[in-house]
């Protein structure tokens, strides 16, 4: 069975390792939430030796993500897990660095809510979480292609949608999450960069 295929993510797979490279520098393992094919997985984890990368996702991607996992060359890159962000209880016990890449804007709204209560609950006092993705800001698109991207996604389902910065912002504050970074990305995406509070 071959395995599944995106164009984006061999498309944006560089600039992102440019960025997770000086970021995530400490061995520690990280977290992706919503690993969709497997690619950045396992490019990043062959990548960047240091760390252990897990990979998860809903159940119905595991296995495509896992024929990807069984050809990588990477000795850090376990088998995926299944996590679906509105589960009451994540496969883990504490999340020291997380990854997400175009998740966001797949999400429905409650789905995004609970992403962040999931955060809150298990990542550790020194956490750092990288969300890649496009995002609105004081609630204008930054391209006319993103406008575009936001009609598609709401003709194909209506809860989904770019989402405002400054929503994400709010989000990750009641998770004790500060925004440390906000890089531009090529094709008009950002990586948010939020560190954990410590209280």
């Amino acid at each position: 069975m071959n395995k599944p295929f995106s164009q984006s993510c061999e498309n944006n797979k560089q600039p992102i390792l440019q960025r997770l490279q000086t970021i995530f520098h400490s061995p520690q393992t990280v977290w992706e939430i919503g690993s969709g094919t497997g690619q950045h997985g396992c490019f990043f984890a062959e990548s960047l030796p240091h760390l252990i990368w897990q990979t998860t996702d809903r159940e119905e991607n595991i296995c495509g993500i896992n024929r990807w996992i069984e050809e990588s060359e990477s000795a850090k890159l376990p088998k995926s897990l299944t996590l679906n962000v509105t589960d009451q209880d994540w496969p883990c016990q504490a999340i020291d660095a997380l990854f997400t890449a175009n998740t966001l804007h797949i999400m429905h709204s409650h789905e995004v809510e609970s992403l962040f209560t999931g955060l809150e609950k298990y990542l550790t006092d020194t956490a750092t979480v990288c969300i890649y993705g496009p995002f609105n800001y004081h609630g204008d698109y930054t391209s006319a292609s993103n406008a575009q991207f936001d009609q598609w996604l709401k003709a194909r389902d209506p809860e989904s949608g770019i989402r405002d910065f400054e929503v994400i912002e709010n989000l990750a504050s009641k998770a004790g999450l500060l925004i440390s970074n906000d890089f531009e990305m090529p094709s008009n995406n950002r990586l948010l960069v939020f560190s954990k509070t410590v209280i």
